[in-house]
């Protein structure tokens, strides 16, 4: 027992002069004088550990019931202050806590103590970032997310059911959180670091929203400012990046298998967009710079709830055409899939991987299949969209990354 004592005495000792230091520098920054800095969190945590030693959790929580009587007063004492807060007092009750808790586990007290400090020093940059920088829809939206993840998601059965069986709607709710968060991760980014960064970068990032959405904007841009073609036909092209890395995250989501079986069309796909955007973006640095291109926002429910939704149908779709046609309506239903959503198309084919209903080997045609007439969607797109330029650029691009998906296939023997 003399050295698990001994450990914990030492992390207390080591996790309160973490805390304590941080407390110490923001009391040194306040104009009016503040009662906790380096020795009281130290000794604060000390207390909890030897508080747990002697007397296990009632003396623990005794402590911890001193240690927050002694913040209120000292909250008492400094409430006219400038900023009088909570933050400290809390702290350092929390302090208390941790230093009993590194006697039983002085890994888990030291990594807790580790992530508050860092939340306590990142004070302003956090202040900063909701205060002045988050919108009013924005944090709507990240509640919105808090909401599905925590709430909605542990109250929705996981079985399958509906026509077919074919509809499982714990996984379904899955990938409608799943795309929230990375639509709000390419949001932020975008935000972020776009402007610093440039167009291609701009294009990249998007292309985490929408990879259609993106080649659209851009086209729209270049004819408002027909310099920046080369910038712009480079974001549309790297956009596509995006679009692969998250066929791969879903793929490998829903079946393993079948991840397995795509890895090698994946990667010659992500290969040959980068190639193609990489070498556009270096031709586009000879161009002077123009403003940024107003992107839509990436973060929507209704996209989400939609993409959802569609999945939950085209699984139907496919789960019917599979029964009624077999191989050949399977390889419709990707078709027709791939210009809809060709995230929810190829995550439909992989489910039936998951249901047992197809080999993995069998799913890479059908899954190329939808590639290809998503490929060809967004072919439109540019040539629509932009000028001629701009589909002179992107069209082969999206071509090229085609036929490299399909060339590694046929290379590993896959089709």
């Amino acid at each position: 027992m003399l050295p698990e004592m001994l450990s914990g005495i030492i992390t207390a000792f080591g996790l309160g002069l973490l805390i304590g230091t941080e407390r110490e520098r923001r009391k040194a920054g306040r104009t009016q004088p503040a009662a906790a800095g380096l020795r009281t969190f130290t000794l604060a945590a000390l207390m909890g550990a030897v508080a747990m030693i002697l007397g296990g959790m009632i003396l623990l929580a005794t402590a911890a019931i001193c240690a927050a009587a002694l913040a209120i007063v000292s909250y008492w004492r400094a409430r006219q202050d400038e900023d009088p807060g909570l933050t400290t007092e809390f702290a350092l009750v929390t302090t208390v806590l941790l230093g009993g808790l590194s006697v039983p586990y002085p890994e888990v007290a030291a990594s807790v103590a580790v992530v508050i400090t860092i939340l306590l020093a990142a004070r302003k940059p956090l202040h900063d970032f909701v205060g002045k920088r988050l919108s009013e829809g924005e944090i709507g939206d990240l509640l919105i997310l808090a909401g599905a993840t925590l709430v909605i998601l542990p109250l929705l059965p996981n079985r399958s059911m509906g026509p077919f069986s074919a509809i499982n709607p714990r996984d379904l709710w899955i990938i409608a959180v799943l795309i929230l968060s990375i639509n709000a991760l390419g949001h932020f980014v975008t935000r972020a670091a776009g402007a610093r960064l440039g167009v291609p970068l701009l294009g990249l990032v998007s292309g985490f929203v929408s990879s259609s959405a993106t080649i659209g904007a851009m086209g729209g841009w270049v004819r408002s400012a027909p310099p920046a073609l080369r910038a712009a036909a480079a974001a549309a092209v790297l956009s596509t990046v995006a679009t692969f890395l998250q066929l791969g995250l879903v793929i490998r989501i829903t079946n393993a298998d079948v991840f397995g079986v795509m890895l090698g069309p994946l990667v010659a796909a992500i290969v040959a967009a980068l190639l193609g955007g990489s070498g556009l973006t270096l031709h586009a640095w000879r161009q002077p710079a123009q403003p940024m291109p107003e992107v839509d926002r990436a973060f929507g429910v209704v996209m989400a709830l939609v993409c959802a939704a569609t999945l939950g149908g085209m699984l139907i779709f496919i789960s019917a055409l599979r029964v009624w046609l077999g191989t050949p309506g399977l390889a419709m239903a990707a078709a027709i899939g791939g210009v809809m959503d060709v995230h929810a198309a190829a995550m439909a084919i992989a489910a039936q991987v998951s249901a047992g209903d197809l080999a993995p080997h069998d799913a890479a045609v059908p899954m190329l299949i939808a590639w290809s007439t998503s490929a060809g969607a967004k072919i439109i797109l540019a040539a629509s969209t932009g000028p001629i330029g701009f589909a002179k650029r992107v069209v082969p691009a999206q071509m090229l990354i085609l036929a490299a998906a399909w060339l590694a296939a046929i290379l590993q023997g896959a089709v």
